[in-house]
């Protein structure tokens, strides 16, 4: 009988080793934390067990968890006390993200920081930018987004991650950053980010959920798929350094797309909800959580991914370190 063998390269652990295409790393990972004003707080968000809201005197001991278990990067939200129509909060100085920044990078000033780059956690209104009536205006926004990335850069964030969707961001803040003194400072595009219905959980972590009507006017349809290309080419042409696709698990073909398109990082989040119900999952004795995380985490690298924020970082890298 004539027929192909492709079971030769299976038969035992060192030989699937041996032949394995691709590889899952700490080094991959980048994890989310929440910062939040007050003092005394590490409130567990309801809808994602195992993330918690930290206040800056937790937040020390969640970052010396992060680096003991070989994370090489945090990404940070924000939890301001007030908020206001700009979100003025977001550039302030003393600003929380700036504050934990500055603490992160005195901590540990070999652990990457990654700053948000959006207004939606300090405006009144919780959209991502400067809002007449019920109309988010684009250009006017940009300006404030400028002042946001520049403030996060000077509290010392080694990668700036605007997240708005606003047209025309990478170049504003590419060229705000410049003209501050701070070329060398990476922007990681949110380049391709879909209005899903996924991000439920994190409108609760980080209390930013809309006021009025949704992010459909500036978030992408999730029918979308050659949209997310023209997306990416144009935060390629304007200056990113690395490309988001958000969320992951759901859009697996657009990260394959972005990858073949261009040689830039491409970063995969793996989002609030996606994480969510793994754990909810888990937790009802349903699934192997362990195995289920690996086998999410790798296939967001084999789709083409060269970093991925994920909120099972901690876990993953724990699981990976047993292995």
């Amino acid at each position: 009988m004539n027929f192909q063998r492709h079971r030769r390269l299976r038969q035992n652990a060192s030989m699937r080793a041996m032949v394995r295409e691709t590889h899952l790393s700490k080094d991959d990972f980048i994890y989310p934390i929440f910062v939040a004003e007050g003092e005394n707080i590490k409130n567990e968000v309801p809808s994602m067990p195992g993330v918690f809201q930290y206040s800056m005197d937790n937040f020390g001991a969640e970052l010396d968890e992060v680096v003991a278990l070989g994370i090489p990067a945090i990404i940070l939200f924000g939890l301001p006390h007030e908020k206001d129509a700009e979100g003025t909060g977001a550039f302030c100085e003393h600003g929380i993200i700036q504050e934990a920044t500055r603490f992160a990078k005195a901590r540990h000033p070999e652990l990457l920081v990654v700053a948000d780059t959006c207004l939606c956690e300090y405006t009144d209104h919780g959209h991502c930018g400067v809002v007449e009536g019920e109309t988010i205006l684009n250009d006017e926004s940009l300006a404030l987004l400028v002042k946001t990335a520049v403030s996060q850069a000077q509290a010392g964030a080694d990668i700036i991650a605007p997240s708005n969707m606003m047209d025309g961001f990478v170049i504003a803040i590419r060229e705000g950053l410049d003209e501050a003194g701070f070329a060398h400072i990476p922007i990681m595009s949110y380049a391709v980010k879909y209005a899903s219905a996924y991000y439920g959980p994190f409108r609760d972590a980080a209390d930013g959920a809309p006021q009025f009507g949704d992010r459909k006017t500036y978030q992408m349809d999730p029918a979308n798929r050659l949209e997310a290309v023209r997306e990416a080419a144009s935060d390629v042409e304007e200056g990113a350094d690395f490309l988001i696709v958000k969320p992951g698990l759901a859009y697996l073909d657009i990260v394959r797309d972005v990858k073949n398109n261009f040689v830039l990082p491409v970063v995969a989040y793996n989002v609030s909800g996606e994480y969510a119900m793994v754990k909810a999952a888990a937790l009802n004795g349903w699934i192997d959580e362990r195995a289920v995380v690996l086998e999410t985490l790798l296939g967001f690298k084999r789709a083409g991914a060269d970093l991925i924020i994920t909120y099972h970082a901690k876990d993953a890298a724990k699981w990976l370190e047993e292995k």
